[in-house]
């Protein structure tokens, strides 16, 4: 039988445990094991961060390797193939699945930054990644599919997403990456992309297609 992994990658401020339904749901919808890379998302640098993500991915055993990350996590997974080219041939074939990640950069974390120790609560993996604005464009050998929510509760109240359409942290433009193979946006919030059945639905149809079912 082929064995199918999925790694999730946790965001800013969290550990991994919280994306226990998430995991839970694509496990039983691909039939994969579902793992969880967990890094110092505020005492780490981006680019340690990133090189133990490496390690981390070299290290599991399957014959097709899936990749999810959350906000900060998605952004770990595309700064680490747009740093190494040459990954993915060396790791099992798979997808990428980013649900409400700052490709653009983070207006949220520019207004935090702006507050009374602002920068040291940011962190350091976040204050290097998402302060920028920023355009990008996926080129990598891996098929990206982008969720993004509009459900506008969430940090983005106390430091203002400046009216625009966001998940409450991040805003739905702040999602968009030209390369991507395709992107849905759903009534969620930020966190709520961890816990919402209809997004693990989608992220599983995008897994196990390349699409996602509008």
């Amino acid at each position: 039988m082929t064995r199918a992994a999925i790694v999730y990658v946790h965001g800013l401020w969290l550990t991994g445990r919280e994306g226990f339904w998430l995991r839970r749901r694509l496990a039983r919808d691909l039939g994969a094991e579902t793992l969880a890379f967990s890094y110092p998302s505020v005492t780490g640098g981006a680019a340690a961060n990133t090189r133990a993500l490496a390690a981390f991915l070299a290290a599991v055993r399957a014959d097709t390797l899936h990749l999810v990350g959350h906000s900060l996590g998605g952004l770990m997974i595309t700064k680490l193939f747009e740093e190494d080219p040459g990954l993915s041939a060396r790791l099992p074939p798979g997808r990428i699945v980013l649900l409400g990640s700052p490709l653009r950069g983070s207006l949220a974390a520019r207004n935090l930054v702006r507050w009374p120790l602002g920068r040291k609560i940011l962190g350091l993996t976040a204050g290097e990644v998402l302060l920028m604005p920023r355009e990008r464009r996926w080129s990598g050998a891996r098929d990206l599919g982008v969720i993004a929510g509009d459900l506008g509760f969430g940090l983005g109240r106390l430091v203002g997403t400046g009216g625009s359409p966001s998940d409450g942290t991040i805003l739905v433009e702040e999602t968009r990456i030209d390369g991507a193979a395709d992107r849905v946006v759903l009534r969620v919030s930020h966190f709520g992309l961890l816990l919402s059945a209809a997004v693990a639905q989608a992220a599983g149809a995008f897994l196990r297609t390349g699409r996602f079912s509008h």
